[in-house]
Order: structure tokens, then C-alpha cells, then sequence
């Protein structure tokens, strides 16, 4: 790895941490956000000679909050500063920060930092897109292409968000019992964008694992929180799943192994056993959701032993499940597939065929249309497809995959068929 390779996955796994502390001493997202900021380009500076600190997040959150005071001070003007309890609640003192702190703290700040972004006050996607540039340090191009929005729009809407918590002194303190069931489901909707970030990294393993592993660590705290909750049990059932299959993902270049070809033996078998026993958890209480609805659908491929007995009828019965649940022209893109292996691709195109104007800028879209398409013979149109995917790949591995299919179709007009 790289010298600011390294130097970057620090910074984007203290991200969570550091950012809880700072916003809980700051009590101001702009200015917890800059502290940030300035701790990160000192640690730029600094690691590459000095190398990395024993305890990174500790170091980020100590020299962070150094950065904010003499923000707080620059702004004042040189007047003295406000009484220590306006500006914090934090029981340690810098001298020995490094020492005290610890994952324990971090989880509390962490959850509230989760909590405080999804503030009733704010509309549903702008709490969610809030919390994914706050907590995760996701970019607004990243957050845009999971919304399916512009950066323009997506900039706005962050914009937007900060400026009503700054008007509205919404308070940054962790809610009741109440106030955190009420958030519960933009918390785990958060969770399971940052957890798809990761998982849609490409081969670029390195990058993405730390996001995935964060998301199921939240999961699991959340877990804590409302052991009783069938839909929490889902999201950390689906996650787990979904993570156990990393290692056998992508061959050794980085290109994308699909789901039918993968070696399954490289699953994590540990992971699986847990997600299944959440799944089974959850399912008694007979109070179906989305996220366990999409375990479900998960759990189907992790129990079949080879990709032949893998139970297509019943995927999809559980993705038209999905489709009345929470119906969405993606949930609908995931069913053709299941639709394809049973009744054929004529039957999966023109189940996806009227998503066109909705899915036009969305990758997987154009990728699995191409496919239907070549498997049909259709092998021009399904060039122009394979064509506008591969321009919306997002990483590599994505566009190395439909580079493959292009490649196929060259060799076939090599050998005599035409598109």
C-alpha cells in the first residue's frame, strides 16, 4: 500500500469516532466538521515522517479540538471563551485524552452523532444524506449515485440540512428512549447506504471492507438498543450475509466474480450461521420488513450449496413481496433476475423495459438489460446497452465486467455473426 494509501483508510475508519467527539465538544456541526478537517491535513503532514499515532482516532479528536479552540478564538476576536460547560460535556482533559479514550466511548458518541442527524426537524433525505456526509465522510458524488440524484441537487439538499439545524438550534444531545424509536428508521437506512458504499467499492477491497465492517458494527449496537426489533435484526442479518461472500467476490486482478461463479467455499461460513439465526429470530415475530425481506432473499443463496439449487421461485416470491412492501424501479430490476432463470429473458426484459426513464442513468440497469438482450440474440441492441453501462461504471471492476461482455460480442462478429 501506498504512503497516503494508508494514510487515507486511517482517516476514513477515525471518521465515525473522531466526528462524535467533536461535534459533543463543539456542539457546532460546521465547526466540529473543520476541526476535523484541520487534523486530518496535519496528519498529512505529520504521519508520513513521524508515523502513524498509537491510537489514530485519539490523536484526530485531540489535535481536532485544539484546531476548534483557536477557531473559537480567531472568531472572537481574542475574547475569553465561554464557560467549559457550554462547550462541552466530555469528562477527560487533553492531557490525557490519548490514554482514556477508548471504543467504548466512541460507541456513545458514534449512536448520538446518528441519532442528532436523523432530527425529526429534517426531512427524511436530507437526514439520511446528512448523516452519510457527517458520520461516514461519504462524498457528495458517492451520495448522489446512491440517491440517484445530481451533485447539484444532493449539495443543495446537505446544504439545506445544516442550515436548519444552525436556525433552528436543533440540540445535539442524544434523544430519549422515545425520540430514538421514533429515528430508528433513518438511522437504519443510513447504516445500510454506508454498508452498499463499501460493498459497491470494486475490487478496491481495501477501500471498501472498512465501510462495510463499520456499517455491521452500528448494526450491532443498534442491536443493543432494541433487541426486540425483527426489522434491526434483518438489516444485520442482510449485512452479514451480504459481507460474508467478500473473499470470493472478485478473482485475483480485481475483476468482479458473479454470484453463480463464485467459489463458495471462500463464504464465511461464521457470518452466515449468524445471519441465520437473526433471520429465524426475527421471522417469529411475523412482522415482515423490507431489510427482512431482502435477509430472506440473501439467506436463499447462502443455503444452497451450489448455484443450480438455488430456490428461484421463491426469490422471486419474495421480491414481489419487496415490490408491495416498498415498491421502487430497483427492487424491480433485482426481481428480473430472478424472472430471467425462471421463465426466461423475454420475461425479465419486458419486466424492466418500462423502468428505462426511471433507471437511465443507473449502471446496473444498462448492464443487466445488455444481458437479457445478448441472451436473445439481440446483439446490437445489446451493444448500445453494454456501451452506456460501462459509461456509467463507477469503478473499475464494473467497467472491466462489461468490457468482457463487449468483447464477447466483438468475437462474435469475428466469427461471422453480425450485430
Amino acid at each position: 500500500m501506498s504512503e497516503l494509501s494508508w494514510i487515507d483508510l486511517a482517516l476514513s475508519s477515525a471518521r465515525p469516532q473522531a466526528m462524535g467527539a467533536l461535534l459533543r465538544y463543539f456542539r457546532d456541526l460546521d465547526l466540529a466538521e473543520e476541526a476535523f478537517q484541520e487534523a486530518c491535513l496535519r496528519a498529512v503532514r505529520t504521519w508520513p515522517d513521524k508515523g502513524p499515532p498509537r491510537d489514530p482516532v485519539a490523536w484526530l479528536i485531540f489535535v481536532g479540538r485544539n484546531s476548534g479552540i483557536d477557531s473559537l478564538r480567531k472568531r472572537a476576536r481574542q475574547e475569553p471563551l465561554p464557560p467549559e460547560e457550554t462547550l462541552s460535556d466530555l469528562e477527560d482533559v487533553e492531557g490525557d485524552l490519548a490514554e482514556r479514550l477508548d471504543g467504548s466511548h466512541y460507541r456513545d458518541d458514534i449512536l448520538r452523532l446518528l441519532f442528532v442527524c436523523c432530527h425529526p426537524e429534517l426531512p427524511a433525505t436530507q437526514q439520511i444524506a446528512l448523516a452519510l456526509r457527517i458520520v461516514s465522510g461519504l462524498s457528495v458524488h458517492q451520495i448522489a449515485r446512491a440517491f440517484l440524484v445530481s451533485e447539484a441537487a444532493m449539495e443543495q439538499r446537505i446544504t439545506r440540512a445544516k442550515a436548519r439545524i444552525a436556525a433552528a438550534g436543533l440540540p445535539f444531545e442524544a434523544p430519549d428512549a422515545s425520540a430514538r424509536a421514533a429515528r430508528l428508521g433513518a438511522v437504519a437506512a443510513m447504516i445500510y447506504l454506508v454498508f452498499n458504499e463499501g460493498y459497491s467499492a470494486g475490487g478496491n477491497q481495501r477501500a471498501g471492507t472498512p465501510f462495510c465492517e463499520e456499517a455491521i458494527r452500528l448494526c450491532r449496537l443498534l442491536l443493543r438498543l432494541f433487541p426486540s426489533e425483527p426489522e434491526i435484526m434483518g438489516l444485520t442479518a442482510l449485512l452479514l450475509l451480504q459481507h460474508s461472500r467478500l473473499k470470493a467476490r472478485f478473482d485475483a486482478g480485481g475483476g468482479i466474480v458473479l454470484l453463480e461463479d463464485q467459489d463458495r467455499s471462500l463464504w464465511d461460513q461464521r457470518m452466515i450461521r449468524e445471519a441465520l439465526a437473526l433471520i429465524d429470530k426475527a421471522l417469529r415475530h411475523r412482522a415482515p420488513g423490507p431489510y427482512q425481506i431482502q435477509a430472506a432473499i440473501a439467506a436463499l443463496h447462502a443455503r444452497a450449496k451450489r448455484s443450480e439449487e438455488t430456490d428461484w421461485e421463491e426469490i422471486d416470491l419474495l421480491y414481489q413481496s419487496l415490490e408491495r412492501l416498498q415498491p421502487s424501479p430497483v427492487v424491480t430490476l433485482n426481481r428480473a433476475v430472478a424472472v430471467s432463470r425462471r421463465q426466461g429473458a423475454q420475461a425479465a426484459l419486458d419486466l424492466i423495459e418500462p423502468l428505462e426513464d426511471r433507471l437511465s442513468g443507473y449502471f446496473y440497469f444498462h448492464g443487466l438489460r445488455g444481458g437479457l438482450l445478448k441472451q436473445l440474440g439481440r446483439n446490437r441492441e445489446a451493444h448500445a446497452a453494454f456501451e452506456r453501462a460501462i459509461a456509467l461504471a463507477t469503478t473499475p471492476a464494473e467497467a472491466a465486467h462489461i468490457r468482457q461482455h463487449l468483447d464477447g460480442l466483438a468475437r462474435d462478429v469475428t466469427a461471422g455473426t453480425t450485430l
